[in-house]
């Protein structure tokens, strides 16, 4: 079994358009197993009472953004250990810095391709 068949992923966008690209992508990869939250706050309630493997997160959101939720993901026992890519469209050197400082695995800047996007996730947790 291919590592894309067991992977489990949460993808983090407020933005339908931006999020349906992200899920669009992940799904030509072969990765069926992925679900959706609209923002940060949401994203780490629903993790942390079922974490995933892999977190892909939209920078700008309301509430709590992309940062935001990696930082209390790492600073909460079940769910630190979730690998987590950072999706932005202004990948500013203070955001990757601040990202890598919290535990970002990786980040990709938008817009993206479907190669773009396997070449991150699979520099995170391995050939899919």
């Amino acid at each position: 079994m291919a590592l894309r068949d067991k992977l489990h992923v949460m993808i983090v966008d407020d933005m339908s358009t931006s999020r349906g690209l992200i899920v669009q992508a992940v799904e030509e990869l072969g990765i069926m197993h992925n679900d959706y939250c609209r923002d940060g706050a949401d994203a780490f309630r629903t993790l942390s009472a079922r974490p995933v493997h892999l977190v892909i997160s939209d920078y700008n959101m309301p509430n709590m953004n992309g940062l935001e939720l990696l930082k209390s993901l790492r600073s909460y026992a079940p769910t630190q250990k979730i690998a987590f890519i950072l999706v932005t469209g202004t990948p500013t050197q203070e955001i990757l810095n601040t990202g890598r400082a919290l535990g970002m695995n990786n980040f990709i800047k938008k817009p993206f391709t479907t190669a773009q996007m396997r070449t991150c996730i699979e520099s995170v947790v391995g050939r899919l």
